[in-house]
């Protein structure tokens, strides 16, 4: 059978969405994914066995990203220096004097999310693992922690000038598109509406205490003192290191601060590196992963020199750490390589080159197209697991939809719709990289994060697809913004309305 034949049509869709249905079936993600590669390999083939063979390495190996495996084992390491040294139990005694309730925990959380806009895995994982202690002193359960981490990961970074999303995006607007990249991020932020009203529904769930399907049943779980539901077993594999009682808040606060530093910095030199001539386009132009790692790396000698003359913690201990961090970063590391392997069967199978087809023969330059290309966008970033490639098969095609300085109001839109469809389909994927770092960083189990954060990712993403075909009339952006923030409050004080009867209801059958 000719493989030629499944190339460039709806065959190339297969793979990812098989994956998909097996890991929400199965609830076992790795087995789910490996299968997937296995099918995107044989299709890629025309089922000939030994070629599909051959294909399944050469494509896994080619898909792989090493500066993020190794940023990765190097988080790992930071993460649990932070933990041997006995900085993030001093914290977590030092929160829990500051913070006295659990809203102010989950708040907190999410402040911190915010605030560490570099990049989505350096958030993810430095985030769950400050605030794990604080939120399970509080009764916070996982679920719910690695919903506020992945809420405040993605959305936050790609409404971020300064970051390593906004890099990417910078790199896939063509020359001819009238407008430079960075021009046209800064103006894709207001419309960017899924991002923006993620944030603004993670701070009404927490203060107005909202929580409705499967997160209830874990929050309830958790207040009663199982935090995981499910699946926490998975987590009892990791070694309980003996913390330092010589350990103190800087410990954990001076680490992170250096890393954010060195990274802005290294990513501002990068810039320069390759011809920035300012601030703003040598963060446009940066090389991110490299510098990520090259201040992951430099944090780790920072602490080797901040505990060992302290004596906090002991030069084998400091060394074994490399070991754990790697081990701690397996399952994730697992998941990424399988989920990049998929994305490379996608590519070879050239899902791309379909999705265009598509939208190119269906949607026409209408008002209606930027509530298209949001769906579009979600269906495609969730089938492959990757917001970056849904940007560089759909911003380019945006783009051309709308030539000229007469449409740039239009395009801005466009472009948009794509940038936050990308997040949200990003953000609800089992296979999302994010999703996986989210889980890890919460050490919630990974299914347990996707089915409850996908019931509240679908009420945010309905109403941001009524605010793009606002959008395609109305190319105000404070009003579209302004219309679909009031709607998502009114969606989520019905909802808290009606899970409040649903519960006197009870009460009073009772």
């Amino acid at each position: 059978m000719d493989g030629s034949m499944f190339i460039g049509t709806w065959w190339s869709l297969v793979p990812p969405l098989l994956a998909i249905v097996l890991a929400l079936v199965t609830k076992e993600v790795y087995s789910s994914l490996f299968i997937g590669v296995v099918m995107g390999a044989l299709l890629y083939t025309g089922f000939h066995p030994w070629n599909a063979f051959v294909a399944f390495f050469d494509i896994m190996k080619n898909s792989m990203n090493l500066n993020i495996l190794i940023f990765d084992v190097l988080l790992g390491m930071i993460i649990v220096l932070m933990s041997k040294s006995g900085g993030s139990a001093a914290y977590g005694k030092w929160a829990g004097t500051k913070i006295k309730s659990k809203k102010s925990a989950m708040l907190a959380t999410t402040g911190l999310g915010v605030l560490i806009f570099v990049d989505d895995y350096f958030n993810c994982l430095t985030v769950g693992s400050v605030m794990r202690p604080v939120t399970d002193r509080f009764k916070v359960s996982r679920a719910k922690l690695a919903y506020i981490i992945d809420a405040t990961a993605a959305p936050v970074c790609i409404i971020a000038p300064i970051s390593s999303w906004a890099a990417a995006v910078n790199s896939y607007v063509p020359e001819d598109a009238g407008i430079s990249g960075f021009q046209l991020f800064l103006r894709t932020i207001p419309y960017n509406l899924y991002a923006i009203l993620t944030l603004l529904m993670v701070f009404t769930v927490i203060l107005s205490g909202l929580d409705f399907g499967l997160m209830k049943k874990h929050e309830k779980n958790a207040a009663n003192g199982d935090l995981f539901t499910s699946g926490g077993e998975e987590f009892d594999q990791v070694k309980e290191e003996e913390i330092s009682s010589n350990g103190k808040v800087i410990d954990l606060v001076l680490p992170v601060l250096v890393l954010i530093v060195t990274a802005i910095g290294a990513m501002i030199y990068t810039g320069f590196l390759g011809g920035a001539t300012d601030v703003v386009t040598a963060f446009a132009g940066c090389d991110a992963e490299t510098s990520l790692i090259f201040a992951t790396l430099l944090t780790v000698m920072f602490m080797l020199v901040l505990y060992l003359p302290r004596k906090v913690i002991t030069f084998k201990g400091f060394m074994d750490s490399f070991v754990e961090g790697f081990k701690m970063m397996i399952p994730a590391i697992g998941i990424l390589i399988f989920a990049w392997s998929l994305k490379g069967m996608g590519d070879a199978l050239e899902i791309a080159s379909f999705v265009e087809k598509l939208v190119g023969s269906n949607a026409s330059a209408s008002v209606l197209l930027p509530a298209i290309l949001f769906l579009v966008a979600i269906f495609l970033s969730f089938s492959t697991g990757t917001s970056w490639g849904t940007f560089a098969i759909l911003v380019p095609i945006a783009i051309a939809m709308f030539p000229g300085t007469d449409n740039m109001q239009m395009m801005i839109i466009a472009v948009a719709s794509v940038l936050s469809g990308a997040v949200c389909g990003d953000h609800v994927s089992p296979i999302s990289d994010t999703t996986v770092m989210s889980s890890a960083g919460a050490q919630s189990n990974h299914i347990n994060h996707v089915t409850t954060q996908m019931q509240y990712a679908v009420v945010v993403a309905v109403v941001s697809a009524i605010g793009y075909v606002i959008a395609g009339f109305v190319h105000i952006w404070w009003l579209v913004l302004g219309i679909s923030a009031i709607l998502l409050l009114v969606v989520l004080f019905v909802i808290k309305a009606v899970t409040s009867d649903e519960k006197d209801g009870v009460k009073k059958r009772a």
